[in-house]
């Protein structure tokens, strides 16, 4: 049981001067200016700090099959990062094996995920059409408690979705009240480009987002906008990186259509510059799709976070080590898909966003932690500080400052995409579920205390639509 005392609470609505006191069942059970320390609480004094809703990242791989490998972080190595860094929830993927059903599928990323030292939910991928399918995302929503699916339009002979299914898919979901995410790439273009580069002898990281251009993204955006618009359901986009996808969701939302956006922090401060290092190993490390992109780009993607078009920030946290990397290296198309990030997002963001006057820290707590909430409909148990919600809570250093490097993180990779970064505003200490878990430097994160969350369909919970 907690006091948090004496500091500036500050939520996605307000900010005010307030202590919380958080009870023994891990839940906020107070709220209020100067209050009495109860009998048996402990003190945590939070003078000078921010006290703001934990984060949760949308977006994340632990222990991912994926390109032949496996995501080096699994469920408590990279939970327990993310708690390092102000996250206090995830929400992971399940990626249906061959030959295993949806169902099968959740049942084998619930068990790898017992090991969370966070909180954690489920998107389940859909990846063709049957009878089956129908079945299986039913039975996730009224028995499991998904309420979103993942469509890849990227990842040919792999992971790819065909319209016709993404259009059952997506209707089945409306029926259920559950919502769609979207990877919106042009798989086909990107593998029509890839044998291409490749037969010309580009085979470096250099040729990887020539062999993904920013136009791909913006017309696989417009078609999944389309698609869902015909059918009059809701659609999330994933790790938005261009100005084309930004202005079609915006385009969209003007239009009335209920439309999100996610936006990484590495595509808001890294640009296609990345891929041209002389250091192969160097550059391989930011093979991640979609790749980082003209420097052009990332003023429409703050945009649209200053702006409202844009709603969450993710990492697609899914870590790969240097033999990994490796895999790629007479292929650019063999290079393993992935950067870290769930330790590092919030300080990124805050850094380039709050503290150069983008954005407001109420517009930080909505992007990191609370829009989130909201559109997977968690809300409020998460992403609020409010009597009743989960105590996930980050004690925020505004000018704190440190410097981002592999050498001192918690993620289980042998690199940082923001190696020497030094950001201002830092995670003092994590409170999860009542319990501090990060203390200045010190993580207590305990393997397995992390719960899944199940989140309730729409239908059976009002919207809170941004």
């Amino acid at each position: 049981m907690l006091h948090i005392r004496g500091g500036t609470v500050v939520t996605a609505e307000r900010t005010l001067r307030a202590d919380i006191l958080c009870d023994e069942a891990g839940l906020i059970a107070q709220i209020g200016p100067d209050l009495e320390t109860p009998a048996g609480y402990e003190v945590v004094e939070a003078g000078g700090l921010l006290v703001m809703p934990g984060g949760i990242d949308p977006h994340t791989h632990m222990e991912m099959p994926f390109m032949g490998t496996i995501a080096t972080d699994d469920f408590y190595t990279g939970t327990a990062a993310g708690l390092a860094g102000g996250t206090t929830s995830i929400l992971d993927f399940v990626i249906p094996g061959a030959g295993r059903t949806l169902l099968d599928s959740w049942r084998a990323w619930r068990d790898k995920a017992d090991k969370a030292a966070a909180d954690y939910g489920f998107h389940v991928a859909i990846t063709h059409w049957d009878d089956q399918v129908h079945q299986d995302m039913e039975t996730l929503v009224t028995s499991c408690g998904v309420n979103s699916f993942k469509h890849f339009m990227a990842y040919k002979n792999a992971l790819m979705v065909e319209d016709e299914a993404f259009l059952h898919s997506m209707r089945r979901a409306g029926e259920l009240g559950a919502i769609c995410t979207v990877h919106a790439e042009n798989g086909d273009a990107v593998a029509y480009l890839q044998k291409d580069l490749l037969a010309q002898g580009r085979t470096g990281p250099e040729a990887h987002p020539l062999s993904r251009p920013p136009s791909v993204e913006g017309e696989a955006t417009q078609r999944a906008i389309t698609l869902a618009g015909l059918l009059g359901v809701p659609i999330y986009v994933v790790h938005v990186s261009t100005e084309e996808a930004t202005n079609a969701i915006a385009q969209a939302r003007m239009n009335g259509q209920e439309v999100y956006g996610e936006v990484l922090p590495q595509h808001l401060v890294f640009d296609d510059q990345v891929y041209t290092a002389s250091d192969w190993l160097k550059a391989a490390r930011y093979v991640m799709s979609p790749p980082f992109r003209p420097a052009h780009h990332q003023k429409a993607l703050w945009g649209g976070l200053m702006s409202g078009q844009l709603h969450t920030t993710a990492t697609d946290h899914c870590c790969f080590c240097k033999e990994q990397k490796e895999a790629g290296l007479n292929d650019f198309t063999r290079i393993p898909n992935g950067t870290p990030g769930i330790e590092d997002r919030m300080s990124v963001l805050w850094h380039h966003g709050v503290a150069t006057g983008k954005l407001t820290p109420e517009q930080f707590v909505a992007l990191t932690s609370t829009n989130t909430a909201r559109i997977f409909n968690m809300y409020p148990r998460k992403g609020a500080l409010a009597v009743g919600a989960d105590a996930d809570i980050v004690l925020w250093d505004p000018t704190g400052t440190r410097t981002i490097s592999a050498a001192t993180h918690h993620q289980n990779v042998d690199y940082n995409i923001y190696e020497g970064m030094t950001v201002t505003g830092i995670a003092r200490k994590t409170i999860s579920n009542g319990k501090v878990v990060w203390d200045n430097g010190d993580l207590r994160a305990v393997r397995g205390a992390g719960r899944y969350l199940e989140r309730p369909t729409y239908k059976r919970q009002p919207r809170y639509p941004l």
